[in-house]
């Protein structure tokens, strides 16, 4: 484990944050999950967490994707400020990674 990571996000995960939360009563437990888990190993050094660097992906468009239940969450790591940035959310399904 590599120690407290801030966790910052965009202002495009906020806009689908509020939606999915207007839409879903497991979103928010969710969230915070994922605020826990990222702001202690957001790498997955621990192997503990469903996390997976995803390929092909630029730094900044969400290299890594952390599964919570039915919901999916894109992030980069910023090692040397000690931040994540959360950039994407979304439910399961074929839909998730669309742009809208």
């Amino acid at each position: 484990m590599t120690g407290p990571y801030s966790l910052l996000v965009t202002s495009g995960f906020e806009r689908i944050a509020r939606r999915l939360s207007k839409r879903d009563s497991e979103f928010a437990a969710a969230r915070n999950r994922v605020r826990r888990i990222l702001e202690r190993d957001p790498s997955n050094h621990t192997q503990r967490h469903n996390i997976r660097k995803l390929k092909d992906v630029s730094h900044g468009s969400g290299q890594y994707r952390l599964r919570v239940g039915q919901f999916r969450f894109r992030y980069d790591i910023y090692p040397r400020e000690k931040e994540v940035v959360l950039t994407f959310c979304g439910r399961r399904g074929k839909d998730t990674y669309k742009v809208k």
